[in-house]
């Protein structure tokens, strides 16, 4: 399975902006960009270019896409009647790692693609283990009668946490048996923050 295997922390700091939440801790910690001269460094001024390039850096990093599934997922996009930003969006949340991240059955995303890529992931019955899977509404994700033995879901059901925990409005959480179900097209302002789709929009367009 293809993945960025990188550091996250440099990147995050040439970003600025944190890719996980590893990445937000060093940011928070060494808030300038990487390099010998730290903090002292002058900031070049960036081009339009350069600010599309960023964003579009910025968004493949938080959902952990490589650079030609990206470009694929933004050609879907564009062909579909809408705002072609708002819609990668959309795809970006649907893929099925990133629905197992917003249920809660996993902490971060890189863990959830693992969960997805080991076979404890069900969509609709069916063992799933294609992270990239996009998910529809009406599907219902579940995590597989065999893996809910093992102590890591065993802790999830037992500790509790997932009645604690707030979903999208778009997911709806059954936190006893570890299932999800997609009730509705997931809105722009549920994905990442911080990220300008436009930018992205025109970094393809050039």
């Amino acid at each position: 399975m293809a993945r960025y295997h990188g550091p996250v922390g440099k990147v995050s700091r040439r970003l600025g902006v944190g890719i996980t939440e590893k990445g937000q801790r060093i940011l928070q910690k060494r808030p300038f960009p990487p390099g010998q001269h730290g903090p002292s460094a002058r900031r070049r001024q960036v081009s339009d270019y350069g600010l599309q390039l960023m964003e579009k850096q910025k968004a493949r990093y938080m959902y952990g896409v490589l650079e030609r599934q990206f470009r694929r997922l933004f050609e879907q996009a564009s062909r579909r009647s809408g705002v072609t930003g708002e819609y990668l969006l959309s795809l970006l949340e649907r893929r099925l790692d990133n629905v197992v991240y917003r249920l809660g059955l996993a902490t971060t995303r890189a863990q959830a693609r693992q969960l997805v890529s080991h076979g404890h992931i069900t969509v609709n019955g069916r063992k799933t283990n294609v992270p990239s899977f996009t998910v529809k509404v009406g599907h219902v994700i579940a995590v597989r009668p065999e893996s809910r033995r093992r102590n890591y879901f065993r802790n999830l059901v037992d500790s509790g946490e997932l009645n604690k925990y707030r979903t999208p409005d778009w997911l709806r959480l059954n936190p006893t048996e570890l299932t999800g179900e997609i009730i509705a097209l997931p809105r722009r302002e549920d994905a990442e923050p911080g990220i300008n789709e436009q930018l992205i929009v025109e970094f393809y367009s050039r």
